[in-house]
C-alpha cells in the first residue's frame, strides 16, 4: 500500500463531483494530492444515497493509489448524518463540513466522527476533520474554529459563498476576496493549522497560475481545485523549484557564514540578508526536504 502523503506537504486539494463514477474513478491521475469526494454543492440531494454507496470501494481505490482520501459532507443539521453514516465505512482520511461559522459545527462533527470510529472498528481519534469557511461571520471566527477540535489538520477558505455573502462581484483576478484570504492564512497560521486556499473557479490556465502565484507570495501552501487539470499547476507552483532551492542554499550558508565572522547581516546577490530572510530560506529548504524524503518513502 503506497504510503499517504501528510496533510502538511499535501498542495492540491481537488473537489470533485460525488455521484460521477467516471470522474471520481479517473481523478487519481490528475495528481492532486488530496482527493475529496463532494456530497453538498456537487451532487443534487437524490443523488446522494448513489454518492454515499460509492465510498467505501472509491476511498479504498483512492488510497491504493497512494492520494489522500476525503470527504465533504453535508451540514449536520440536513443531510450530513446520513452522509457520514454511509461514507465512514471507507474510513475516510479527513472529513470537511461546509458552512462552518461557529466552533459548534466543529466539535459536533467531532462527536459524530467519533461515534462512527467506533461503531466500524476505525482507530479512534485517526479521522482527521477539514472546516470549510465560507461566510464573514465563519472568517472572523477562524482562529477559534480551528482549535475547536484536535482532529482540526487543516482549514479551506471557500469563494463563491464567501462573495455571495459579502454581496462582492467575482473576477478572475480575485480582487474581491483579496482580503478575505489574507485574514483566513493569518487565522491559520496562528492556530497551527493548514491554510488551504480558495479555488479558482475560471477555467483557463493562465489565471490558476496566476492566482496561485499570488496566493504562494502570500505564504499559502495549499489550495482547493475544481478542476482536476488545475493540478499540475497547482502542485508545481506549491513546491519549491530547483532554483529556489540554490539559492535558499546560497542564502543560508552567506548568512551562517557572515555569523561566524560576527556580523549580523550579510549582503547576497544586491540585497541584505537579515534573520527573516535566513529563516525563511531555511523553512523552504525544510519543506523541500520533507517533499523529497517522502518521494524516497524515508
Amino acid at each position: 500500500m503506497p504510503r499517504l502523503r501528510p496533510a502538511r506537504l499535501c498542495r492540491s486539494w481537488l473537489l470533485l463531483e460525488g455521484a460521477n463514477e467516471a470522474v471520481l474513478s479517473a481523478a487519481p491521475k490528475s495528481g492532486a494530492d488530496v482527493l475529496i469526494q463532494e456530497l453538498e454543492d456537487f451532487t443534487p440531494p437524490e443523488l446522494r444515497p448513489a454518492a454515499r454507496a460509492l465510498a467505501p470501494d472509491l476511498y479504498a481505490a483512492w488510497r491504493a493509489a497512494g492520494r489522500m482520501v476525503g470527504v465533504r459532507v453535508n451540514p449536520l443539521d440536513q443531510d450530513g448524518m446520513d452522509d457520514l453514516a454511509a461514507v465512514m465505512r471507507g474510513a475516510p482520511d479527513i472529513v470537511g463540513l461546509p458552512k462552518v461559522a461557529e466552533p459548534f459545527h466543529v466539535t459536533r462533527l467531532d462527536e459524530a466522527v467519533t461515534r462512527f470510529e467506533r461503531d466500524y472498528g476505525i482507530p479512534e481519534g485517526s479521522t482527521a476533520l477539514l472546516p470549510n469557511i465560507e461566510f464573514a461571520r465563519g472568517l472572523v471566527q477562524t482562529g477559534v474554529i480551528a482549535k475547536a477540535s484536535r482532529r482540526t489538520a487543516a482549514c479551506l477558505m471557500a469563494s463563491e459563498d464567501m462573495a455571495a455573502d459579502l454581496g462582492a462581484e467575482r473576477g478572475p483576478d480575485g480582487a474581491e476576496l483579496a482580503y478575505c484570504r489574507q485574514r483566513f492564512l493569518v487565522e491559520c497560521v496562528a492556530a497551527g493549522v493548514v491554510a488551504v486556499d480558495c479555488p479558482y473557479t475560471f477555467s483557463d490556465a493562465d489565471g490558476v497560475v496566476r492566482d496561485t502565484r499570488w496566493a504562494r507570495r502570500l505564504g499559502y501552501v495549499a489550495k482547493s481545485l475544481v478542476d482536476p487539470a488545475h493540478a499540475p499547476i497547482v502542485n508545481g507552483i506549491l513546491s519549491p523549484s530547483a532554483d529556489e532551492v540554490r539559492r535558499a542554499e546560497r542564502l543560508v550558508v552567506a548568512f551562517d557564514s557572515a555569523r561566524a565572522a560576527g556580523q549580523g547581516r550579510v549582503e547576497l546577490d544586491g540585497a541584505l540578508v537579515e534573520m527573516p530572510a535566513y529563516m525563511t530560506a531555511k523553512r523552504l529548504l525544510a519543506r523541500h526536504q520533507a517533499m523529497q524524503a517522502f518521494e524516497r518513502g524515508d
